[in-house]
C-alpha cells in the first residue's frame, strides 16, 4: 500500500483543532454551567472525530484508484452521517448537553480552518509585499 505523507498544513490543522477545543472548553468550564461546557467538549470531539474519519476515507480513496471507488466512499460517508445524527439526537433528546454549547463544539473544525486560512493568506500577502 502506497502511503501518502500528510501535508504540514494538515498536521497544523489537526493539532490546532485540539488546541481550539481545549481553549473553548476551559473558557466554558470557567464561565458557563457544566451542561454548556459538556456540550462544547462533546461537540468538539464529534467534530474532530468526523474530520479524522473523513481524512482516513479520502486517503483510502486516493490509495486505491482502481475499480469502483465512488460507491464505498459514499457508503462510508452516509454511515458516518447516520452515526453522527444518532449521537446528536440522543444528546439533545435526553437533554444531556446544552444545544448552544454543542453547536459551538461542533464548529471547532470550521473555526480552525477559517483561522488557518486567514493566517496563511496574511502571511502570503506580507511576504509578497516585502518582495
Amino acid at each position: 500500500m502506497n502511503h501518502i505523507a500528510k501535508d504540514p498544513l494538515l498536521k497544523r490543522i489537526e493539532i490546532a483543532n485540539w488546541i481550539i477545543l481545549a481553549i473553548l472548553f476551559v473558557v466554558s468550564i470557567i464561565f458557563t454551567p457544566l451542561k454548556f461546557a459538556l456540550g462544547v467538549l462533546i461537540g468538539g470531539f464529534i467534530s474532530i472525530l468526523n474530520f479524522h474519519w473523513l481524512g482516513h476515507s479520502l486517503r483510502g480513496l486516493f490509495n486505491n484508484l482502481s475499480g469502483n471507488v465512488k460507491g464505498p466512499v459514499m457508503v462510508k460517508y452516509y454511515i458516518r452521517l447516520a452515526i453522527t445524527a444518532i449521537v446528536l439526537y440522543f444528546l439533545i433528546a435526553y437533554d444531556t448537553v446544552n444545544v448552544i454549547g454543542l453547536l459551538i463544539g461542533l464548529s471547532v473544525v470550521v473555526i480552525n480552518i477559517a483561522v488557518t486560512l486567514i493566517t496563511a493568506l496574511a502571511k502570503k500577502n506580507s511576504t509578497e509585499e516585502v518582495s
